[in-house]
């Protein structure tokens, strides 16, 4: 599979979404509400329409599906799948640990993505075959030798349900629970595929919330899953397992389950 001429689209992608986030970047902007509650700004709609009219020029047979807007559904077997502001809360608060999420899907799974932190101007690229790369260099997830010797992260505990919630904390308890990272949203991905991190753990994501993060995390040694350690594709529940050793996948997978 030659990504290369989807690679190039893709940095042009996050070029213009870059350009359009900028001038949003601490300037008071206010969030309205989406029907789930969630903040989406005039910063959002306009990152999304920056990388939907590229697309219609240059990929018009491509299906789009993206956060802010309804499904262009194409006439091949791929889908760019686009997260304008993955984190919107933290962009809210000035906080450089959004991201704009830009992943390409062929047949359900994702084959490429891309993490671009426009403000800090950092950019991970991960592509089927290919090593991760974060401005162009090559970065790696780290070993980990125990699960009591990880670090895990997670957006935040009010994303799970009672149920869900339980779970994760049997988990947090079997790691080193005095490093746990709240906050990050795609971030905390970025940093477990630069080896900062080693478990990232989240529930009731969408395909636009994980499709970019899977090549990254991936390329970079790591491993992406369900919380059942079964492979992510289109169809997934949204319940997802970032490892950077895939060795402590098993560990954490049990260490869930047993959360009550």
């Amino acid at each position: 599979m030659n990504l290369d001429p989807d690679i190039a689209l893709a940095l042009r992608l996050a070029d213009a979404a870059g350009a359009a986030i900028r001038p949003y970047f601490r300037s008071g902007l206010i969030a309205d509400r989406k029907g789930d509650a969630t903040p989406v700004t005039l910063a959002d709609r306009a990152v999304e329409e920056a990388m939907r009219a590229i697309l219609k020029a240059e990929s018009p047979e491509d299906t789009v599906i993206g956060e802010e807007f309804p499904t262009t559904a194409g006439t091949s077997r791929r889908s760019w799948v686009l997260d304008p502001i993955d984190g919107t809360a933290g962009f809210l608060a000035g906080r450089a640990m959004f991201g704009t999420l830009i992943a390409l899907v062929v047949e359900g799974f994702p084959v490429l993505g891309v993490i671009d932190q426009p403000i800090t101007n950092e950019r991970w690229v991960g592509a089927v075959g290919r090593k991760t790369t974060l401005n162009g260099r090559e970065v790696r997830a780290r070993a980990c030798a125990a699960l009591a010797n990880a670090t895990l992260a997670t957006t935040g505990p009010h994303y799970f349900d009672d149920h869900e919630g339980a779970h994760f904390m049997g988990l947090a308890a079997k790691t080193d629970y005095r490093r746990m990272v709240m906050g990050g949203d795609c971030y905390n991905y970025a940093m477990l595929a630069t080896g900062q991190l080693d478990v990232v753990c989240e529930a009731n994501l969408k395909l636009h919330d994980w499709a970019a993060l899977v090549p990254v995390v991936e390329g970079a040694g790591g491993t992406m899953s369900d919380w059942n350690g079964e492979p992510l594709h289109a169809g997934s529940d949204g319940h997802v397992l970032a490892v950077g050793d895939p060795a402590r996948l098993e560990d954490v997978v049990e260490a869930l389950a047993c959360g009550h």
